[in-house]
Protein backbone atom coordinates (compact mmCIF):
# COMPACT_ATOMS: atom_id res chain seq x y z
CA UNK A 1 0.00 0.00 0.00
CA UNK A 2 1.25 3.49 -0.67
CA UNK A 3 -0.78 6.65 0.55
CA UNK A 4 0.90 9.02 -1.69
CA UNK A 5 -0.26 7.16 -4.87
CA UNK A 6 -2.65 4.72 -4.23
CA UNK A 7 -4.28 2.09 -7.15
CA UNK A 8 -8.20 3.40 -7.69
CA UNK A 9 -10.43 0.58 -8.00
CA UNK A 10 -13.88 1.49 -9.25
CA UNK A 11 -16.89 -1.12 -8.34
CA UNK A 12 -19.42 0.49 -11.27
CA UNK A 13 -16.88 2.38 -13.69
CA UNK A 14 -19.27 2.12 -16.53
CA UNK A 15 -21.95 4.67 -14.94
CA UNK A 16 -21.73 8.26 -15.32
CA UNK A 17 -20.34 9.35 -11.31
CA UNK A 18 -17.54 5.84 -12.59
CA UNK A 19 -16.59 7.56 -15.61
CA UNK A 20 -16.39 10.88 -14.11
CA UNK A 21 -14.19 9.35 -10.98
CA UNK A 22 -12.21 7.86 -13.24
CA UNK A 23 -11.18 11.20 -15.24
CA UNK A 24 -10.41 13.22 -11.81
CA UNK A 25 -8.00 10.51 -10.50
CA UNK A 26 -6.45 10.24 -13.51
CA UNK A 27 -6.21 13.81 -14.75
CA UNK A 28 -6.10 15.49 -11.49
CA UNK A 29 -4.42 13.73 -8.99
CA UNK A 30 -2.86 11.72 -11.58
CA UNK A 31 -3.48 8.32 -9.70
CA UNK A 32 -3.66 4.82 -11.57
CA UNK A 33 -7.68 3.94 -12.09
CA UNK A 34 -9.08 -0.14 -12.38
CA UNK A 35 -12.38 -0.03 -12.61
CA UNK A 36 -15.23 -3.48 -12.76
CA UNK A 37 -18.76 -2.77 -13.45
CA UNK A 38 -20.91 -5.49 -12.86
CA UNK A 39 -23.22 -4.87 -15.97
CA UNK A 40 -20.43 -3.97 -18.14
CA UNK A 41 -16.44 -3.63 -18.06
CA UNK A 42 -15.32 -7.07 -16.27
CA UNK A 43 -11.57 -7.14 -17.64
CA UNK A 44 -10.71 -8.18 -14.05
CA UNK A 45 -12.60 -10.61 -11.47
CA UNK A 46 -13.36 -9.01 -8.09
CA UNK A 47 -10.60 -11.03 -6.51
CA UNK A 48 -8.55 -9.59 -9.17
CA UNK A 49 -9.41 -5.72 -8.43
CA UNK A 50 -9.11 -6.20 -4.80
CA UNK A 51 -5.67 -7.54 -4.94
CA UNK A 52 -4.85 -4.94 -7.26
CA UNK A 53 -6.49 -1.31 -5.47
CA UNK A 54 -5.27 0.30 -2.12
CA UNK A 55 -8.74 2.51 -2.82
CA UNK A 56 -11.87 0.69 -3.52
CA UNK A 57 -14.77 3.10 -4.71
CA UNK A 58 -18.74 1.57 -4.88
CA UNK A 59 -20.61 3.63 -7.64
CA UNK A 60 -23.17 0.91 -8.34
CA UNK A 61 -26.75 1.76 -8.62
CA UNK A 62 -28.75 2.08 -5.35
CA UNK A 63 -30.51 -0.71 -5.26
CA UNK A 64 -27.42 -3.16 -5.90
CA UNK A 65 -25.19 -1.63 -3.68
CA UNK A 66 -25.38 -3.44 -0.52
CA UNK A 67 -25.33 -6.84 -2.24
CA UNK A 68 -22.58 -5.50 -4.32
CA UNK A 69 -20.40 -4.90 -1.18
CA UNK A 70 -21.32 -7.94 0.65
CA UNK A 71 -20.29 -9.84 -1.90
CA UNK A 72 -17.01 -7.67 -2.20
CA UNK A 73 -16.50 -8.79 1.19
CA UNK A 74 -16.78 -12.05 0.95
CA UNK A 75 -14.11 -12.57 -2.13
CA UNK A 76 -11.88 -9.65 0.23
CA UNK A 77 -11.56 -12.30 2.69
CA UNK A 78 -8.92 -10.39 5.02
CA UNK A 79 -7.07 -9.09 2.32
CA UNK A 80 -8.74 -5.85 2.50
CA UNK A 81 -7.39 -4.93 5.97
CA UNK A 82 -4.73 -1.65 4.88
CA UNK A 83 -6.94 -0.37 2.33
CA UNK A 84 -10.06 2.66 2.04
CA UNK A 85 -13.34 1.92 1.01
CA UNK A 86 -15.84 4.39 -0.29
CA UNK A 87 -19.12 4.42 -1.54
CA UNK A 88 -21.07 7.62 -3.36
CA UNK A 89 -24.35 6.39 -2.85
CA UNK A 90 -27.37 8.63 -2.56
CA UNK A 91 -28.13 6.17 0.64
CA UNK A 92 -26.01 6.00 3.38
CA UNK A 93 -26.97 3.72 6.00
CA UNK A 94 -27.20 0.60 4.44
CA UNK A 95 -23.93 0.40 1.82
CA UNK A 96 -22.21 1.54 5.12
CA UNK A 97 -23.27 -0.82 7.50
CA UNK A 98 -22.26 -3.25 4.42
CA UNK A 99 -18.38 -1.85 4.34
CA UNK A 100 -18.40 -2.14 8.16
CA UNK A 101 -18.46 -5.95 7.75
CA UNK A 102 -14.99 -6.07 5.79
CA UNK A 103 -11.64 -5.22 7.30
CA UNK A 104 -11.10 -2.11 5.31
CA UNK A 105 -10.92 2.01 6.40
CA UNK A 106 -14.73 2.63 6.27
CA UNK A 107 -15.81 6.01 4.37
CA UNK A 108 -19.29 7.22 3.22
CA UNK A 109 -19.91 9.78 0.35
CA UNK A 110 -22.83 11.45 -1.16
CA UNK A 111 -21.86 14.16 -3.83
CA UNK A 112 -25.02 16.16 -4.13
CA UNK A 113 -25.47 16.42 -7.46
CA UNK A 114 -25.49 14.49 -10.70
CA UNK A 115 -21.57 13.88 -12.46
CA UNK A 116 -20.46 17.40 -12.95
CA UNK A 117 -19.67 18.55 -16.91
CA UNK A 118 -16.60 20.17 -14.40
CA UNK A 119 -13.28 19.45 -13.60
CA UNK A 120 -14.06 19.19 -9.45
CA UNK A 121 -17.12 19.68 -7.68
CA UNK A 122 -16.89 23.08 -6.83
CA UNK A 123 -19.62 24.75 -5.48
CA UNK A 124 -21.44 21.43 -4.77
CA UNK A 125 -21.98 19.60 -1.50
CA UNK A 126 -20.77 16.52 -0.19
CA UNK A 127 -21.42 14.75 2.49
CA UNK A 128 -19.02 12.74 4.47
CA UNK A 129 -20.17 10.07 6.45
CA UNK A 130 -16.79 8.49 8.67
CA UNK A 131 -17.58 5.39 9.69
CA UNK A 132 -14.01 3.52 10.78
CA UNK A 133 -11.15 6.00 9.38
CA UNK A 134 -7.07 5.94 10.78
CA UNK A 135 -4.35 5.41 8.50
CA UNK A 136 -6.39 6.97 5.44
CA UNK A 137 -7.46 10.38 7.42
CA UNK A 138 -5.26 12.71 5.55
CA UNK A 139 -5.23 10.92 2.04
CA UNK A 140 -9.14 10.97 2.33
CA UNK A 141 -8.76 15.04 3.38
CA UNK A 142 -5.92 15.43 0.44
CA UNK A 143 -8.69 13.91 -1.97
CA UNK A 144 -11.58 16.03 -0.75
CA UNK A 145 -9.73 19.05 -1.16
CA UNK A 146 -9.01 18.42 -4.60
CA UNK A 147 -12.58 17.30 -5.35
CA UNK A 148 -13.16 21.27 -3.89
CA UNK A 149 -16.60 19.58 -2.74
CA UNK A 150 -17.98 21.93 0.10
CA UNK A 151 -17.97 19.15 2.57
CA UNK A 152 -20.74 18.66 5.20
CA UNK A 153 -19.79 15.64 8.33
CA UNK A 154 -23.14 13.80 9.11
CA UNK A 155 -23.82 9.89 10.74
CA UNK A 156 -25.06 7.62 7.99
CA UNK A 157 -27.98 7.28 9.85
CA UNK A 158 -28.46 11.40 9.79
CA UNK A 159 -27.98 11.41 6.52
CA UNK A 160 -30.83 9.15 5.22
CA UNK A 161 -33.02 11.11 7.65
CA UNK A 162 -32.23 14.66 5.50
CA UNK A 163 -32.27 13.15 2.28
CA UNK A 164 -35.39 12.15 3.04
CA UNK A 165 -36.61 15.67 3.05
CA UNK A 166 -33.64 16.70 0.57
CA UNK A 167 -34.20 14.09 -2.23
CA UNK A 168 -36.83 12.48 -1.49
CA UNK A 169 -39.95 14.66 -0.82
CA UNK A 170 -38.60 17.52 -3.21
CA UNK A 171 -38.50 14.69 -5.99
CA UNK A 172 -41.53 13.29 -4.94
CA UNK A 173 -43.59 16.53 -5.45
CA UNK A 174 -42.21 17.02 -8.76
CA UNK A 175 -42.92 13.40 -9.33
CA UNK A 176 -46.74 14.27 -8.79
CA UNK A 177 -46.45 17.71 -10.55
CA UNK A 178 -45.16 15.74 -13.41
CA UNK A 179 -48.67 12.94 -13.46
CA UNK A 180 -51.02 15.86 -12.92
CA UNK A 181 -49.61 17.84 -15.99
CA UNK A 182 -49.76 14.82 -17.76
CA UNK A 183 -53.66 14.35 -16.95
CA UNK A 184 -55.25 17.98 -17.11
CA UNK A 185 -52.97 20.09 -19.46
CA UNK A 186 -54.40 18.22 -22.80
CA UNK A 187 -57.53 20.20 -21.77
CA UNK A 188 -55.79 23.76 -21.61
CA UNK A 189 -53.36 23.61 -24.20
CA UNK A 190 -50.89 20.89 -23.49
CA UNK A 191 -47.57 21.22 -22.20
CA UNK A 192 -46.74 23.70 -24.48
CA UNK A 193 -49.52 25.77 -24.75
CA UNK A 194 -49.41 26.39 -20.72
CA UNK A 195 -45.51 27.71 -20.88
CA UNK A 196 -46.73 31.25 -22.53
CA UNK A 197 -48.49 31.61 -19.43
CA UNK A 198 -45.62 30.63 -16.94
CA UNK A 199 -44.62 32.35 -13.54
CA UNK A 200 -41.00 32.15 -12.47
CA UNK A 201 -42.20 29.75 -9.70
CA UNK A 202 -43.86 27.29 -12.73
CA UNK A 203 -40.50 27.67 -14.22
CA UNK A 204 -38.58 26.82 -11.55
CA UNK A 205 -40.58 24.18 -10.88
CA UNK A 206 -40.65 22.62 -14.45
CA UNK A 207 -37.32 22.71 -14.97
CA UNK A 208 -36.20 20.60 -11.57
CA UNK A 209 -39.27 18.26 -13.08
CA UNK A 210 -37.66 18.03 -16.37
CA UNK A 211 -34.39 17.40 -15.05
CA UNK A 212 -36.14 14.49 -13.18
CA UNK A 213 -37.89 13.17 -16.31
CA UNK A 214 -34.50 13.48 -18.32
CA UNK A 215 -32.42 11.62 -16.00
CA UNK A 216 -32.05 7.83 -15.06
CA UNK A 217 -36.04 6.52 -13.50
CA UNK A 218 -33.96 4.15 -11.40
CA UNK A 219 -32.28 6.84 -9.51
CA UNK A 220 -35.06 8.56 -8.55
CA UNK A 221 -37.25 5.12 -7.77
CA UNK A 222 -34.41 3.64 -5.44
CA UNK A 223 -34.33 7.13 -4.04
CA UNK A 224 -37.99 6.73 -3.04
CA UNK A 225 -38.38 2.76 -2.19
CA UNK A 226 -34.51 2.20 -0.51
CA UNK A 227 -34.35 5.15 2.15
CA UNK A 228 -36.50 3.94 5.32
CA UNK A 229 -37.20 7.10 6.03
CA UNK A 230 -39.21 8.44 3.13
CA UNK A 231 -42.40 7.02 3.74
CA UNK A 232 -43.14 8.27 6.61
CA UNK A 233 -41.90 11.23 5.30
CA UNK A 234 -45.17 10.46 2.39
CA UNK A 235 -47.25 10.23 4.43
CA UNK A 236 -47.37 13.73 6.61
CA UNK A 237 -46.66 15.41 2.82
CA UNK A 238 -49.82 13.30 1.82
CA UNK A 239 -51.74 14.44 5.32
CA UNK A 240 -50.69 18.28 4.61
CA UNK A 241 -51.78 18.23 0.71
CA UNK A 242 -55.37 16.51 1.75
CA UNK A 243 -55.53 19.20 4.46
CA UNK A 244 -55.20 21.72 1.83
CA UNK A 245 -57.77 20.23 -0.35
CA UNK A 246 -60.12 19.44 2.06
CA UNK A 247 -59.71 23.57 3.02
CA UNK A 248 -60.29 24.35 -0.58
CA UNK A 249 -63.29 22.22 -0.98
CA UNK A 250 -64.83 23.81 2.49
CA UNK A 251 -64.14 27.35 0.73
CA UNK A 252 -65.32 29.41 3.98
CA UNK A 253 -63.61 32.10 6.00
CA UNK A 254 -62.73 29.65 8.68
CA UNK A 255 -60.79 27.20 6.20
CA UNK A 256 -59.18 30.04 4.78
CA UNK A 257 -58.02 31.03 7.67
CA UNK A 258 -57.06 27.68 8.76
CA UNK A 259 -54.85 27.67 5.49
CA UNK A 260 -53.12 30.95 6.36
CA UNK A 261 -52.24 29.99 9.61
CA UNK A 262 -51.43 26.55 9.08
CA UNK A 263 -49.57 26.47 5.97
CA UNK A 264 -48.24 29.90 5.82
CA UNK A 265 -47.71 31.71 8.94
CA UNK A 266 -46.32 28.86 11.02
CA UNK A 267 -44.44 27.82 7.87
CA UNK A 268 -42.60 30.99 8.51
CA UNK A 269 -42.58 31.70 11.98
CA UNK A 270 -40.43 28.19 11.97
CA UNK A 271 -38.16 28.72 8.85
CA UNK A 272 -37.69 32.49 10.41
CA UNK A 273 -37.46 36.37 9.07
CA UNK A 274 -33.98 36.29 7.98
CA UNK A 275 -34.25 32.92 6.15
CA UNK A 276 -37.35 33.83 4.41
CA UNK A 277 -36.10 37.07 3.25
CA UNK A 278 -32.69 35.64 2.05
CA UNK A 279 -35.06 32.89 -0.04
CA UNK A 280 -37.09 35.82 -1.54
CA UNK A 281 -34.38 37.53 -2.45
CA UNK A 282 -32.96 34.47 -4.17
CA UNK A 283 -36.11 33.71 -5.78
CA UNK A 284 -35.93 37.37 -7.50
CA UNK A 285 -32.21 36.35 -8.64
CA UNK A 286 -33.27 33.41 -10.23
CA UNK A 287 -36.61 35.39 -11.89
CA UNK A 288 -34.17 37.79 -13.55
CA UNK A 289 -31.66 35.05 -14.73
CA UNK A 290 -34.89 33.28 -16.22
CA UNK A 291 -35.52 37.14 -17.61
CA UNK A 292 -31.84 37.11 -19.31
CA UNK A 293 -31.97 33.44 -20.62
CA UNK A 294 -35.61 34.00 -22.15
CA UNK A 295 -34.07 37.12 -24.29
CA UNK A 296 -34.59 36.09 -27.74
CA UNK A 297 -31.13 37.72 -28.95
CA UNK A 298 -27.30 36.30 -28.19
CA UNK A 299 -24.26 34.58 -28.85
CA UNK A 300 -22.96 31.75 -27.09
CA UNK A 301 -19.24 31.97 -26.99
CA UNK A 302 -16.27 29.24 -26.23
CA UNK A 303 -12.90 30.72 -25.16
CA UNK A 304 -10.60 28.34 -25.74
CA UNK A 305 -7.77 30.15 -23.63
CA UNK A 306 -8.48 30.15 -19.79
CA UNK A 307 -6.41 32.92 -18.74
CA UNK A 308 -6.66 36.81 -17.59
CA UNK A 309 -7.76 39.41 -19.89
CA UNK A 310 -10.03 36.75 -22.06
CA UNK A 311 -13.03 38.02 -21.08
CA UNK A 312 -12.17 41.63 -21.31
CA UNK A 313 -10.78 40.89 -25.25
CA UNK A 314 -14.03 39.22 -26.21
CA UNK A 315 -15.95 41.79 -25.34
CA UNK A 316 -13.99 44.71 -26.55
CA UNK A 317 -15.30 43.01 -30.00
CA UNK A 318 -18.88 44.50 -28.47
CA UNK A 319 -17.84 47.47 -27.31
CA UNK A 320 -15.81 48.26 -30.47
CA UNK A 321 -18.76 48.03 -32.63
CA UNK A 322 -21.43 49.82 -30.33
CA UNK A 323 -23.18 46.66 -29.27
CA UNK A 324 -25.03 47.16 -25.97
CA UNK A 325 -24.99 44.21 -23.38
CA UNK A 326 -27.99 43.14 -21.71
CA UNK A 327 -26.56 39.81 -19.88
CA UNK A 328 -23.61 37.61 -19.80
CA UNK A 329 -23.72 34.28 -18.19
CA UNK A 330 -20.97 31.57 -17.68
CA UNK A 331 -22.40 27.51 -18.17
CA UNK A 332 -21.32 24.54 -19.36
CA UNK A 333 -22.29 22.70 -22.36
CA UNK A 334 -22.80 18.57 -22.68
CA UNK A 335 -19.06 18.52 -23.44
CA UNK A 336 -17.81 20.81 -20.48
CA UNK A 337 -16.74 23.56 -21.93
CA UNK A 338 -17.29 26.59 -20.01
CA UNK A 339 -19.50 28.99 -22.40
CA UNK A 340 -20.21 32.63 -22.52
CA UNK A 341 -23.80 33.72 -23.02
CA UNK A 342 -23.86 36.83 -24.42
CA UNK A 343 -27.22 38.78 -24.54
CA UNK A 344 -27.47 41.92 -26.89
CA UNK A 345 -29.80 44.97 -26.84
CA UNK A 346 -32.94 44.56 -28.89
CA UNK A 347 -32.42 47.44 -31.15
CA UNK A 348 -28.86 45.75 -32.26
CA UNK A 349 -28.48 46.14 -36.34
CA UNK A 350 -28.11 42.26 -37.14
CA UNK A 351 -25.05 43.30 -39.69
CA UNK A 352 -23.24 44.60 -36.36
CA UNK A 353 -24.30 41.13 -34.54
CA UNK A 354 -22.93 39.48 -37.58
CA UNK A 355 -19.52 41.28 -37.82
CA UNK A 356 -18.96 40.84 -34.06
CA UNK A 357 -19.51 36.99 -35.07
CA UNK A 358 -17.17 36.93 -37.45
CA UNK A 359 -14.35 38.79 -35.47
CA UNK A 360 -14.39 36.59 -32.71
CA UNK A 361 -14.05 33.71 -34.90
CA UNK A 362 -11.03 35.42 -37.15
CA UNK A 363 -8.77 37.05 -34.46
CA UNK A 364 -8.77 33.68 -32.38
CA UNK A 365 -10.70 34.75 -29.89
CA UNK A 366 -13.12 31.86 -29.39
CA UNK A 367 -15.64 30.10 -31.01
CA UNK A 368 -19.18 30.85 -31.67
CA UNK A 369 -21.26 27.78 -30.90
CA UNK A 370 -24.78 29.13 -30.91
CA UNK A 371 -26.67 32.67 -31.78
CA UNK A 372 -30.21 33.77 -32.39
CA UNK A 373 -31.66 36.60 -33.36
CA UNK A 374 -30.07 37.57 -35.95
CA UNK A 375 -32.53 39.02 -38.55
CA UNK A 376 -33.10 42.84 -38.34
CA UNK A 377 -34.89 44.34 -35.09
CA UNK A 378 -38.13 45.56 -35.82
Amino acid sequence: MTLAKPRIGLVGSQGAYGRWLRRFFEERMGLCVLGRDPCGDTALSERALLEAVDVLIFCAPIRQTPAVIRHYVEQAAGIEREQLWLDITSIKAAPVAAMLASQAEVVGLHPMSAAPKAATLRGRAMVVCEARLHTWRAWLAHFLAASEADCVRAEADQHDRVMALVQGMVHATHMAQGAVLRELAPAVGDFDGIRPFSSVGYELDMAVTRRILASNPAIYQDIQFENPYVAPMLERLAAQLDMLRDLVRSGDDAARDELREKLLVQSRAYVGEQAVAEGSYAFERLGYLLADLHEPRYISVFLPLDRPGSLRTLLSVFEQRGINLDSIHSSRSADGELLFRIGVARDTPAVALREAMSAIEHEGIGRVVEAAGMSEAS
